[in-house]
């Protein structure tokens, strides 16, 4: 394989030549939403599937292994939820390069940004599995997870966290479906978790085999398959770009990377401060407040937290969408997208309070009662985070996210000070209230001024671009384009 290769023009400044090419490879906004219903639907399948067999699950270990193997086993599951920073921003630079390309099975420009995909993931999982195997080595677990560890925890969790680092390269597969519109395809390969960790309990229950201290790894290895069959089916949708980028990974200084710190710096510095922003609520109400409220909030969060996951898996699925008109010349509102999801925030989760008096009765055998604040709180903020996705997701170019940076940044301190200072009045649904307060504040109502400033700017941009004549070279290339469709015709 030859050791130089041109560098294609970047697929993100796509010039456009009249209206003839103007038109050419565009989405209606119907595709967009369909794609839309198709992801949510499936979501909804897959978390349908995976709470039934969770719960079965839970029941073997509890009845089996004991209640403190169950305890570990929830400690050791949450490292997804404390590195969310793993692919260090990486996600949007592969997303916008295979979504904003016309041929991306033949465009250099994503295999070169898949290259340093891989490059840039290697080395972060890399890192981890070093971490892991220090901390194991010198028996540092203990003292960072606490008295939840059971005897050979410390090897479980070295073991959970070296599988982790081990996969998060192949992570690339997942970022190129979203990119590729097949983000209901990633959504559904999230459905073979639940089963395999059912298999693998079974097995070790029904041969008697002591695992109750490595339950969580097998919770790795299972989610790792959701990896493995993205990235498959990835490969074959792109082929043969990901096996070529594969080849070409250790020739480093033949094959240059794409410049990704633009874009991964205001995505990375988005995923390690929205977690500390709004993933903090059970340890506010664990300071200041009791078991009770702590129980009710875990439970109304458990429930509302369906229709959170389904309408981020659904948001995603607009991101492509929004990457290829900028890429075509083409102003993509998030508008109409907008008002949908809000419509659709407040329906399902005012249904969702509706039947909660019900659910909650079955899920706690009567043990938890959610006051109605913290269930109308949650139907509040349900609704903001649905509205935040699509303007949320036509800001994933450079300048949208580092838009968004300050004001996330700022959001931290304010959510934790508002919602500290609401627990004592407002009980459980103190914290939800000062979340919905903190996304209106520093998401929906600054990226909403942003948008609305971005979307005069580009029709502006497009009228004038339509009033000029264009170039001789855009004549040729458009009469050329013209001729050709004639010759096939």
């Amino acid at each position: 394989m030859s050791q130089t290769t041109e560098h294609a023009p970047a697929t993100g400044s796509v010039a456009v030549a009249g209206e003839h090419r103007r038109h050419r490879g565009g989405r209606p906004a119907g595709g967009a939403m369909r794609a839309v219903g198709s992801t949510a639907v499936t979501k909804v399948f897959v978390m349908a599937i995976s709470g039934i067999l969770g719960i079965i699950t839970s029941r073997l270990i509890i009845a089996h292994f004991g209640t403190a193997a169950y305890a570990q086993y929830g400690l050791l599951s949450t490292f997804p939820t404390l590195l969310p920073f793993a692919d260090l921003g990486i996600a949007a630079v592969v997303i916008n390069a295979v979504a904003a390309s016309d041929e991306p099975r033949r465009d250099e420009m994503v295999k070169r940004t898949i290259v340093t995909a891989f490059r840039i993931l290697l080395a972060s999982g890399g890192i981890m599995v070093i971490v892991a195997l220090v901390l194991t080595a010198f028996d540092l677990w203990p003292l960072l997870l606490g008295e939840g560890l059971l005897p050979g925890g410390n090897l479980a969790a070295g073991l959970c966290l070296a599988v982790f680092g081990v996969v998060v390269p192949l992570t690339v597969g997942q970022r190129v479906l979203v990119g590729l519109k097949k983000t209901t395809t990633q959504v559904a390969s999230q459905a073979v978790v639940a089963p395999f960790m059912l298999l693998c309990i079974g097995v070790f229950v029904m041969f008697m085999i002591p695992a109750g201290t490595y339950l969580a790894v097998a919770s790795y290895v299972a989610n790792s398959l959701v990896s493995v069959i993205c990235m498959i089916v990835a490969a074959r949708t792109l082929r043969p770009q990901i096996g070529q980028a594969v080849r070409m990974i250790r020739h480093v200084r033949s094959y240059e990377s794409v410049p990704a710190i633009g874009l991964a710096w205001p995505m990375l510095v988005q995923m390690v401060a929205l977690p500390v922003a709004m993933q903090t609520d059970r340890l506010l109400l664990s300071h200041v407040s009791g078991d009770v409220q702590l129980a009710q909030y875990n439970l109304a969060s458990q429930l509302f937290g369906i229709v959170l996951q389904t309408i981020a898996a659904a948001g995603v699925a607009l991101w492509p969408v929004y990457a290829k008109a900028r890429a075509q010349g083409r102003v993509e509102s998030p508008t109409k997208p907008t008002l949908w999801f809000l419509l659709g925030g407040l329906v399902v989760g005012g249904c969702l309070a509706l039947v909660s008096p019900w659910l909650v009765e079955f899920v706690s055998s009567g043990k938890i009662h959610l006051p109605v604040l913290l269930v109308v709180s949650f139907v509040v903020f349900v609704a903001l985070q649905a509205c935040k996705y699509p303007i949320g997701m036509y800001m994933t170019d450079k300048g949208g996210l580092v838009f968004q940076v300050v004001p996330i940044l700022l959001m931290v301190p304010l959510n934790l000070g508002v919602s500290w200072l609401l627990i004592a009045p407002f009980g459980a649904a103190g914290p939800v209230i000062g979340s919905a307060l903190s996304v209106a504040a520093c998401q929906v109502g600054p990226n909403f001024w942003y948008v609305s400033r971005d979307l005069k700017r580009r029709r502006a941009a497009q009228a004038a671009g339509a009033a000029a004549p264009p170039s001789a070279d855009e004549a040729r290339e458009a009469e050329s384009d013209f001729l050709a469709d004639q010759t096939e015709t």
